[in-house]
């Protein structure tokens, strides 16, 4: 069940009660197939007040997948899609000049809703990405010298098209670290794809059916309630040093570090807090009011990958970030 010593969850280890928001994960899985991992790191994200950045080919599902998502938690969720023309404003909204009352008035943009889908947002140019920081890192909007408070729960999710890069603009180091995960969708088996292709098929035949099955499962009120629930999940001081662990290999530290000269940028303290902060919603999804090692290691990829920056000779010899993140975890011990 657990590598941690008794001593660490006496006390804890009951089972968490079943929530509203434990609806979603089986809920997803049943409309979407194949994405059993995105729809559960979606839910932590949201758990956590953190953001996903998900990678993959057009037709994989990604659209789809953060609409059904907002929609089984009646949340209020817009779509932008990213262009080398956006500006901050079409962001944040701005002050439009209301004539009547000779006034400037605020209209809010669409950041100004729970969940925000950004899709292709390498597309977006270099200001628009700064707007999007301070949304994402500070909770916040500022326009005109007034600084406005988004809603929670807030969550981004951005997504990116691996395969073409002509007219973009890569995301800057500093925007890639406020994603708590980093989600690679790649093509579906042929199985999967017979399976998908027979419930879109479904779902065109029988359009109010598909609708009644998406009602929605738990509110932001919910959410907010499962929030709370998260924040007392218990984790021990020796998961809390496996995480620093984990963290400080991508420095070449300890047993499971990497080589040198391997990583050019390592992973920065905000890994070790995403992974506790996620660790906490996994064990809760669960069942579970503590935390092991197996949450960690298990999320661990998602988190660690995008937050690490590899060397050209080993970009250059084939090795991806996720199999630098793998290295890590069979050659760091947890105890």
């Amino acid at each position: 069940m657990s590598n941690l010593p008794s001593a660490d969850i006496t006390h804890h280890d009951t089972l968490v009660a079943p929530h509203a928001v434990h609806q979603l994960v089986p809920a997803m899985q049943a409309q979407l197939v194949g994405l059993e991992q995105l729809t559960q790191r979606l839910l932590i994200a949201l758990l956590c007040g953190g953001h996903i950045l998900i990678e993959g080919p057009p037709g994989v599902a990604k659209t789809r997948t953060i609409k059904e998502f907002s929609r089984l938690m009646d949340a209020r969720f817009v779509r932008i899609q990213a262009t080398p023309d956006l500006l901050p404003t079409d962001m944040t909204g701005s002050d439009v000049f209301h004539q009547p009352t000779a006034e400037f008035r605020f209209i809010p943009g669409p950041l100004f809703n729970n969940i925000v889908l950004v899709d292709e947002i390498n597309r977006a140019p270099p200001k628009v990405q700064s707007a999007l920081l301070e949304a994402m890192g500070e909770r916040q909007i500022s326009t005109g010298g007034t600084t406005r408070v988004l809603e929670e729960p807030f969550l981004v999710a951005a997504t990116q098209n691996p395969i073409e890069h002509e007219g973009t603009y890569p995301l800057p180091e500093a925007q890639l670290d406020r994603f708590m995960f980093f989600v690679q969708l790649s093509l579906p088996t042929l199985d999967n794809e017979r399976r998908i292709l027979d419930q879109v098929l479904a779902e065109n035949s029988n359009a109010s059916e598909h609708d009644h099955q998406s009602l929605a499962l738990c509110t932001v009120d919910d959410v907010a309630s499962a929030r709370n629930a998260v924040h007392g999940v218990f984790i021990s001081d020796a998961v809390k040093d496996y995480i620093v662990r984990l963290t400080g290999a991508t420095r070449g530290i300890g047993k499971g570090g990497v080589k040198p000269g391997e990583i050019a940028h390592a992973a920065s303290p905000r890994a070790s807090i995403n992974l506790a902060l996620a660790a906490r919603a996994h064990a809760w999804l669960h069942l579970r009011n503590y935390v092991t090692p197996d949450d960690v290691a298990q999320l661990a990829p998602d988190i660690l990958c995008g937050r690490i920056i590899l060397d050209y000779r080993t970009r250059a010899a084939g090795i991806s970030e996720r199999d630098v993140v793998q290295q890590i975890l069979e050659n760091t011990p947890r105890l």
